[in-house]
């Protein structure tokens, strides 16, 4: 079940976020995310009138998609960076896809233009969601980042409205 985001959802999102933080090059940021910290995130989204989005089974959350700014100038005010990510022990189940559809006709209605996702490599599974919901490939920084002592590259993937 897809559902709006609650404030009392910070903890799970944290959660479902830090493991990913510890034992992936998926998110750059290194330090484990507090859940107060978390709660400000959401918040800042919602603010701004941006989507986010939890998916819920068993009355747990699973799974959450967000769209927030993507650079901070006011002539980029059309496009939107996209984020979607799942509890490890629901990935495959096709969630990603659902949370991202849902996310991308959101972002539709407020009139947004373009929405970008930025893809840390090797990273075969976000490939296939971005390239699934229709994202196409927009670019590739090679050695831009470093997590776990290693040079990573990042793809852009593109999907205009």
């Amino acid at each position: 079940m897809l559902r709006e985001v609650k404030k009392s959802d910070a903890g799970r999102i944290a959660e479902i976020y830090n493991y990913y933080i510890e034992h992936t090059i998926v998110t750059f940021v290194e330090e484990k995310i507090a859940v107060d910290d978390m709660a400000k995130r959401i918040e800042d989204v919602l603010q701004k009138g941006y989507p986010y989005i939890v998916c819920e089974e068993g009355g747990e959350v699973v799974g959450y998609a967000y769209a927030n700014t993507w650079r901070p100038h006011a002539a980029y005010g059309i496009t939107l960076e996209t984020s979607v990510y799942l509890d490890i022990r629901s990935v495959g189940k096709g969630l990603g896809s659902i949370l991202y559809a849902e996310l991308i006709e959101r972002t539709k209605k407020i009139g947004i233009h373009s929405l970008i996702g930025v893809l840390s490599l090797p990273n075969d599974a976000s490939r296939r969601l971005h390239a699934k919901t229709g994202f196409q490939l927009a670019g590739l920084f090679r050695e831009t980042g470093k997590k776990f002592n290693r040079l990573i590259d990042v793809e852009f993937w593109q999907l205009l409205f």
